[in-house]
């Protein structure tokens, strides 16, 4: 789904956002407008990024926020 995350500077991006498995771990993509793509996963109570992805820390926060949002939405609704 489109999410519109409020980055660090003040600014709104929108953002797709999508969960999926990754051996036995579950990991989020999430796709910017211009074609970037990050894939998340939650260690414990910090968000990670793999190696080869590019978000400095700040957005890697805002995001991981955001999804931990949509977490708690989804096991609020069942």
């Amino acid at each position: 789904m489109d999410y519109k995350v409020k980055l660090t500077d003040g600014k709104a991006q929108l953002v797709n956002i999508t969960s999926a498995y990754f051996k036995s771990w579950q990991v989020w993509h999430v796709r910017f407008m211009d074609g970037r793509v990050a894939m998340l996963f939650k260690l414990g109570s910090e968000w990670m990024q793999r190696n080869e992805d590019f978000l400095e820390e700040e957005v890697l926060q805002v995001i991981g926020s955001t999804i931990d949002r949509i977490i708690y939405k989804r096991n609020i609704a069942f």
